[in-house]
This record gives C-alpha cells, sequence and structure tokens, in this order.
C-alpha cells in the first residue's frame, strides 16, 4: 500500500491529487509518505514544494513498478487457484496475433455458439501484463525470436507460455524502393536505413537493434499505435522500413515484402495462461483451436 501511495504521488506531482485518485484524504497519504520514508531510515523520497522524487525516490520507483506488478500478479495467481472457470472469458492480443486468434474464435464458436469472449487488442508486453494480473485469462503475444527460442517477455511473474506458431520474417518497405525487387534481405546490410519504431504493433526498437545488429538505429517515426494499416501506411510513403509477416502488406500494392535471410529469426507466437488457472471450455476450446 505505501508503496502504491509513493508512486501515485510521483506520478501525479501533488498530494492532493494523488489522495483523489485513491481514494483517501491529503493527510493519510502525507503520513503513508512519511512512514515509507521512515521505514528507509528516514531517507527523504519526495521534495514537498514542488512535489518531486530526491534521487533516492527515483531510484525507489525504479523498483516499486516491477515490485508491484508482481504483487498484483501474486493476486491474481491465488485468486484463480481458489476459484473456479470463469463464466466469461477475456483474451489480450497483439495486432499480429489477430488473424489467428479470429481464425480460432471462429472455429470455436461454431462448435460453441454461446461462447462469451471479449478481446483486447494491446503491445505484446501487455498481453502478458494482462494475464499476469488477471485482467484477462488468455495472451496471445507475438515477437520476434531466434528459431527455438522463447519470447522475451517482461517479468510479470509466473506464466505459462506455449508456442504456438512461427513465420518468416519479412522487410516491409515502399513498393518502388531500391531493394523491393530482391529476393532476399540482410539486415545488417540495412543498419544505415530508416526504420519506424513501433513497439505496440510490430517490432520495438529493441528488437530492430537486435536484428540489425546496430545500436544506433536512424528512427524516421515512432508509430505508437496498434494498428497495422496505419503502419503498413507510414511504410508506403517512404516513412521508414519495419519487420513484418508478408501476409501482413499482402493487400497494399504500395509496399513489398522481401524476406529475410539473415540473421534467422522469426515471429514467434506464444499463448500465454496463468499457471493456476482453469479457464474452463470456452478457454480450453479456444486454445484448442489456436493448436496450444
Amino acid at each position: 500500500m505505501l508503496l502504491r501511495t509513493f508512486t501515485t504521488v510521483a506520478r501525479a506531482g501533488s498530494f492532493s491529487v494523488a489522495a483523489r485518485e485513491l481514494g483517501y484524504t491529503q493527510s493519510a497519504v502525507s503520513q503513508q509518505i512519511a512512514a515509507l520514508e521512515a521505514s528507509l531510515g528516514g531517507v527523504a523520497l519526495l521534495t514537498r514544494r514542488p512535489v518531486t522524487p530526491t534521487s533516492a525516490g527515483t531510484r525507489l520507483l525504479e523498483h516499486a513498478e516491477p515490485l508491484l506488478l508482481r504483487a498484483a500478479a501474486a493476486r491474481a495467481d491465488v485468486l484463480r487457484a481458489a476459484g473456479g472457470p470463469p463464466d466469461h472469458l477475456r483474451v489480450a492480443a497483439c495486432p499480429l496475433a489477430m488473424p489467428r486468434l479470429a481464425a480460432a474464435f471462429a472455429r470455436a464458436t461454431a462448435a460453441m455458439p454461446r461462447l462469451d469472449v471479449t478481446i483486447s487488442v494491446v503491445a505484446r508486453d501487455e498481453v502478458a501484463t494482462a494475464v499476469a494480473r488477471g485482467a484477462c485469462e488468455l495472451g496471445l503475444a507475438v515477437g520476434l525470436a531466434v528459431p527455438g527460442d522463447p519470447l522475451r517477455l517482461p517479468d510479470t511473474g509466473p506464466l505459462r507460455a506455449v508456442g504456438i506458431a512461427t513465420e518468416p520474417v519479412c522487410v516491409a518497405l515502399p513498393a518502388d524502393h531500391p531493394l523491393a525487387g530482391r529476393a532476399g534481405l540482410r539486415l545488417a546490410d540495412l543498419d544505415a536505413a530508416r526504420w519506424l519504431d513501433a513497439p505496440d504493433a510490430a517490432a520495438p526498437a529493441a528488437d530492430l537493434r537486435r536484428a540489425t545488429g546496430a545500436e544506433d538505429l536512424i528512427h524516421c517515426a515512432r508509430y505508437l499505435g496498434t494498428d497495422l494499416a496505419g503502419l503498413v501506411a507510414l511504410v508506403a510513403v517512404g516513412a521508414g522500413l519495419t519487420l513484418l509477416p508478408a501476409w501482413a502488406v499482402a493487400d497494399h500494392p504500395a509496399v513489398a515484402a522481401v524476406p529475410v535471410t539473415a540473421p534467422q529469426i522469426e515471429y514467434r507466437t506464444e499463448l500465454l495462461s496463468g499457471v493456476t488457472a482453469d479457464n474452463g471450455s470456452a478457454g480450453r476450446a479456444l486454445a484448442a483451436f489456436l493448436g496450444a
């Protein structure tokens, strides 16, 4: 509770705003911050006017979010273990997972006409977070990986991750680009190209750096949407290159997809669920139609 209060005050920059958000009095918030500082030997975590983290407070913030996430994940895991199968199945999925999820959902609803499912489209790391927190029973995460390796997911606590599919990776570039007619491309030859950082829709900058072996990629734009159509439209007008499965650009005549020949990478899809989860017949049916 003290950590949550501290992070809320630090983010809001105000004791009164944090109090309204948390449903406490301003006095209670001040007392909780004082108690947290006292528990750390009297170290000041916040300056009061203006309300900003001290150097010690900044360091604590770096630890606080992962700790709060692990606490939420632990609570969700305990509740999953104690409870029965959910009446309503909630699924979080990456944009790149949606065609596979839609096909599985169609088969599942054909077999179970009264299937009740809510689908949320979020960034890859948010899929893992949603499942860990118990906001969703199942998650479908897609990301770049070396063949045979699991996805790099945030440390959210124990999750069950099952690889269900892999797809070849292509460089998406304008159809009139000088390299668009190549049979294949080595990413090392594109380290000076303009890349699109698309952390929510496809490949974040960290994945691009690992794939190309370039520490300093030249980013023409950072795309924060989850709409693949918007990302492909940016590629079409020359805003930058990105890495996608070929199907993602198949219907866009102004964009070409050239297979990556080196390094050996693939788009890997994993189905995520709680370690102790029992998602009922709906969850088992959907997982089966996904191939898990």
